[in-house]
């Protein structure tokens, strides 16, 4: 199960976990239409997809969607929580729907997914995406960054509770597609100050998922995928 998997980093996930041969089931919001389309290309390569269709800022529809999926998918195993939202705030201006929102998204439907996951699977693997910001303390972003912070936070919980049978990590993107409405030169900039002089691609963090989902030796880790932009961070 992936959340906010029609697009982006999502789309990437989904693609290469269907190529390791397992079925999909694809949570998404609005992109209904980029939805059904990946749903097409995932059938063509062989691959299985159902979608899924829920507002994780609405607790009953998220409570809705694990027992949807859960029902149609006897055999489900892995829980990827990649659903996101990023708006600007500022922790003196920030709105509390915009506190709420993001509270809701990446903390809250996580939560409820990741209990309602670890009450119906003996063995499985939870991945939760993060951001390499997680490292400090910017506030351009702030209600985003302190969801994603709680979200880690759940990670390192959740992987003591539900061992051994439920792995639980984390990897954190960092500049990998520029926001939406932006061009490619932001991460261009971004890029010149990281480690590795270069942004990554959604395929490198669907290289991470797949590493995550198969070692079985890993549990409570958060993988920085992003140039080694966290070494400057910290």
């Amino acid at each position: 199960m992936i959340t906010g998997g029609a697009k982006r980093i999502g789309r990437a996930i989904a693609l290469a976990l269907a190529k390791e041969g397992y079925g999909i089931a694809l949570h998404y919001h609005s992109s209904r239409s980029e939805a059904q389309a990946l749903a097409a290309e995932i059938h063509r390569e062989n691959g299985t997809c159902r979608l899924y269709s829920a507002d994780l800022t609405n607790e009953a529809a998220t409570l809705r969607l694990i027992k949807a999926v859960k029902r149609e998918c006897a055999d489900l195993n892995v829980l990827i929580n990649s659903a996101s939202i990023y708006q600007k705030s500022k922790l003196r201006t920030a709105t509390l729907k915009q506190f709420n929102d993001d509270l809701n998204i990446h903390v809250k439907a996580p939560f409820i997914l990741t209990q309602g996951f670890a009450h119906s699977v003996k063995k499985g693997v939870i991945i939760n995406m993060l951001d390499t910001k997680i490292i400090g303390n910017e506030t351009e972003f702030a209600t985003y960054l302190l969801a994603k912070k709680c979200l880690a936070s759940l990670t390192s919980m959740s992987a003591l509770e539900f061992a051994p049978g439920i792995r639980v990590n984390a990897v954190a993107p960092g500049p990998i597609l520029p926001p939406p409405g932006k061009g490619m030169a932001i991460l261009k900039r971004r890029a010149k100050m990281m480690p590795l002089k270069m942004h990554g691609n959604p395929e490198t963090i669907a290289d991470a998922i797949v590493f995550l989902v198969n070692n079985s030796f890993i549990t409570g880790e958060t993988i920085f995928v992003d140039g080694g932009e966290h070494l400057i961070r910290s």
